[in-house]
C-alpha cells in the first residue's frame, strides 16, 4: 500500500493506493455520511458501502450537468445534510467530478472524499481537486478547485472494468509519462502483456507513479495558472473530439495526444522518433490514434475550450518523451494543420 500526501491551498488530500473499499470507513469522520454513486457501481459494491444515505445518479457523460446537480442538492436537503456531514463519492471519473462539485458548493462547501472504482478515476479524476460539470456538451465549463480529504485507489476494483473503460485509464497514464517521466513511459513499453492482463503489481506501480506525478504538479500550481496546464496534454484536442463524436474520454485524449505530438513534430519541436514511439505505444495499448473528421470542425469546437484566451489557445506540446511545453497557439494556425484530422 502506498500513501501520497497532497497539500494545496484548498486543503490537504491523502491518496491511498492499494487500500480497499471495505476499509474506507476508517477514513470517514464520525458524522452523517452521504454517498453518491451510480447504478452499476452500486450493484457491484453496494453491500460493501459504509453506512450512509445513498444518492444514486445516472451514468455516462450526458448526466454530468447542472440538472443532475439540482437533483443531488434536493436529495441532500431531504437527507438533512449540513456542514458537519461528509460526502463520499464511490465510482468512476464522472461520479468523482459530480461529487466534488456538489460537496464544494452545497452550503458553501462541506468535506468530501472518493473511492475511485475505475483506472481513469484512480490516476486522474479523483486526484487534484478539479471538480465540475459540463454545459451544452462542453467539458467542465462550470466548476471549482477543492481538494478531497482522501482518495482510495484499489487496483482490485479494476477487475470489473470493461475493456473500453480500462483503456481510457491507460491513456491518462501514458499522458503522465509523456509530460513528466520517460522511465514510466519505458516501463509501460516493457510491460504491455502484464498491463493487458491487469496484473495488480504492475497496476499498483502505474497508479502510484501517476498519482505522484499529478500530485507534485498540483502542489506547485493548484489553480492551473502555470505548470498544471501541462496536465492538459492531449485534452484541448480531446475535449473537442468528445464534443463532436461522443468518444469515451480516454480514447479522445489518445487521439488528442497524437495530434498535439504531430503538431509539435511539424513545428520542429519533437523528434520524429519520439512521435513514432508515442503512436506505437498507444496502438499497442489498443487505443485509437487517428480520426476521420474535418479539422475545421475540431478547431471550431476547440474555440469554446476554457483554455482559450482571445485569439489563442493554450496548447501543450511535447519536446521529448518526459518533457512538454505550454504554447500559446494562434487559432488561425490550427485551421491550417493537416495533423488535426490525419491518421
Amino acid at each position: 500500500m502506498k500513501r501520497i500526501n497532497l497539500s494545496a491551498q484548498t486543503g490537504h488530500s491523502l491518496i491511498i493506493v492499494g487500500e480497499t473499499i471495505d476499509n474506507c470507513s476508517s477514513y470517514l469522520p464520525d458524522s452523517h455520511i452521504v454517498i453518491i454513486s451510480d447504478k452499476s457501481v452500486r450493484n457491484l459494491y453496494g453491500e460493501r458501502f459504509p453506512k450512509g444515505d445513498i444518492i444514486e445518479i445516472g451514468e455516462g457523460e450526458k448526466i454530468k450537468t447542472l440538472t443532475t446537480m439540482h437533483y443531488i442538492y434536493n436529495e441532500m436537503i431531504q437527507y438533512e445534510t449540513d456542514r458537519s456531514s461528509f460526502v463520499l463519492g464511490i465510482g468512476g471519473g464522472i461520479v468523482c467530478d459530480i461529487t466534488g462539485f456538489a460537496a464544494s458548493t452545497f452550503m458553501r462547501g462541506i468535506h468530501f472524499g472518493f473511492v475511485a472504482s475505475t483506472l481513469l478515476a484512480q490516476v486522474d479524476a479523483s486526484i487534484g481537486g478539479k471538480n465540475g460539470v459540463n454545459v451544452q456538451g462542453f467539458k467542465n465549463m462550470v466548476g471549482v478547485f477543492q481538494q478531497p480529504k482522501f482518495a482510495i485507489c484499489d487496483p482490485v476494483m479494476l477487475k470489473t472494468l470493461s475493456d473500453s473503460d480500462y483503456r481510457c485509464g491507460l491513456a491518462e497514464i501514458v499522458k503522465h509519462a509523456i509530460i513528466s517521466d520517460e522511465h514510466l513511459f519505458e516501463y509501460i513499453e516493457n510491460n504491455i502483456s502484464a498491463i493487458s492482463q491487469r496484473d495488480p503489481v504492475v497496476l499498483e506501480r502505474l497508479i502510484t507513479d501517476s498519482v505522484i506525478i499529478k500530485s507534485e504538479i498540483v502542489r506547485q500550481d493548484e489553480t492551473e495558472t502555470g505548470n498544471r496546464k501541462k496536465l492538459n496534454f492531449g485534452h484541448t484536442f480531446g475535449h473537442a473530439i468528445e464534443k463532436l463524436t461522443q468518444l469515451p474520454h480516454g480514447q479522445a485524449v489518445s487521439i488528442g495526444m497524437v495530434m498535439a505530438s504531430k503538431f509539435a513534430c511539424d513545428r520542429g519541436m519533437l523528434d520524429s522518433v519520439d512521435l513514432q514511439r508515442i503512436i506505437t505505444l498507444l496502438k499497442r495499448l489498443n487505443l485509437p490514434v487517428s480520426l476521420d473528421i474535418s479539422s475545421h470542425k475540431i478547431v471550431d469546437a476547440m474555440k469554446k475550450d476554457k483554455k482559450r484566451k482571445s485569439d489563442v489557445i493554450f496548447t501543450v506540446l511535447p519536446q521529448a518523451i518526459g518533457q512538454v511545453n505550454v504554447v500559446e497557439c494562434p487559432i488561425s494556425l490550427l485551421y491550417q494543420l493537416n495533423a488535426l484530422g490525419g491518421s
